[in-house]
């Protein structure tokens, strides 16, 4: 049954995210967090942020995570094998049948609405990862970080995977994280 799910919830996901791997985020985020209740908004937010740092296509990275952490190595395949699909098939379908029609009014269209829509569900997305930052690390943290960031990136051309990277250095090597892995040690013995 479980299995079933994820390849329902990752094939929807891939079906729908016409527009590349970030168009995919809001509705595997949905699906995750929304329809099936397997991660909370948090750990979403965080299987994300290390998906981002890793090369490769992010649906892969994010939909082979979840699916292994549900249920081990036939989940992980499982939500590949449903992310994969709905690309070739639209791929070879989509193309074969754009490519006749490219020059019509409709299909170019069709091509630039795709693109504000998407955006509008990256922002929706953005938004609640914003609100939760609010919530956990605090406001005044949340806008230090964020406006460090950006100089950061713009100013002085730092690639967004090193600074997500060191990031989670700093975090991983904090007071505060290696005081919560103590108490849950402590709590696991």
């Amino acid at each position: 049954m479980l299995l079933r799910q994820i390849f329902i919830a990752f094939f929807r996901a891939g079906m729908l995210g016409y527009g590349g791997g970030l168009s995919a985020i809001p509705l595997m985020h949905r699906e995750v967090v929304t329809t099936y209740k397997w991660m909370d908004d948090q750990e979403f937010a965080d299987v994300l942020a290390l998906a981002n740092t890793l090369p490769g296509p992010i649906n892969t990275k994010l939909s082979g995570y979840i699916g292994y952490r549900l249920a081990g190595f036939w989940g992980l395949m499982v939500a590949l094998i449903a992310t994969v699909i709905p690309t070739a098939i639209l791929m070879i379908l989509l193309l074969t049948t754009l490519n006749a029609y490219k020059d019509k009014s409709w299909v170019q269209g069709m091509a630039k609405g795709v693109i504000p829509v998407a955006g509008v569900m990256i922002g929706v997305l953005a938004w609640s990862f914003v609100k939760l930052a609010f919530q956990t690390m605090g406001k005044n943290s949340t806008i230090i970080l964020t406006i460090v960031s950006l100089v950061v990136m713009q100013l002085l051309g730092i690639h967004p995977a090193i600074l997500i990277t060191l990031l989670i250095l700093i975090a991983f090597f904090s007071k505060d994280t290696k005081s919560a892995i103590n108490k849950k040690q402590g709590r696991q013995k």
